[in-house]
């Protein structure tokens, strides 16, 4: 897959491959997750509970925590997109879901605004070495963790957008196994 080739890459930098609309920068990124087999919880039907655990990282220039994000250019389309700059800052690649919505924001770098898509993305694989891990932390933690310590307060309405989803999909597997 390209993307796994890019991990030995320098990230992609730059805005003037970068798409624009009506002035605002498009930017994409993921809710990197995972289910993390608890010992101590009990076993329904005989399968042991699993706990959601989410990806975030830092900011390149602070402790600030976030989800992985970036400008959309204009050779890819939004699924690359979202998975190259989640791989490039985040160093893992996965399964990505439906689009969980869309926001606008002000950067607060500039005093631009930008418009925002956020995916979820199942993680099958997480690398050592990624192109952004010298620059960048990346802590898996619970969701709650996450809604403490995320910085952007549009990238916490995208979590609650993906826990109304994942919450929507656990009930429709409970009534097909009814």
């Amino acid at each position: 897959m390209l993307i796994k080739k890019l991990v030995s890459l320098p990230s992609r930098s730059g805005r003037h491959l970068q798409r624009y609309n009506d002035g605002c920068r498009l930017v994409v990124g993921c809710i990197p997750y995972r289910f993390r087999e608890t010992k101590t919880s009990p076993p329904i039907h005989g399968t042991v509970i699993e706990e959601l655990e989410v990806l975030l990282i830092t900011s390149q220039k602070s402790p600030r925590m976030m989800f992985p994000k970036g400008g959309w250019e204009i050779d890819e389309d939004i699924k690359l997109a979202a998975t190259r700059e989640t791989m490039e800052e985040a160093g893992v690649v996965g399964t990505l879901g439906d689009k969980l919505g869309e926001w606008i924001f002000k950067s607060r770098s500039r005093e631009t605004f930008h418009e925002g898509y956020m995916f979820p993305m199942l993680v099958t694989e997480e690398f050592d070495v990624w192109p952004e891990k010298n620059v960048r932390q990346r802590t898996w933690m619970t969701v709650n963790e996450a809604r403490e310590v995320c910085a952007h307060s549009w990238m916490k309405e995208a979590l609650d957008a993906f826990c109304s989803s994942i919450h929507a999909s656990s009930n429709k597997e409970k009534e097909f196994l009814l």
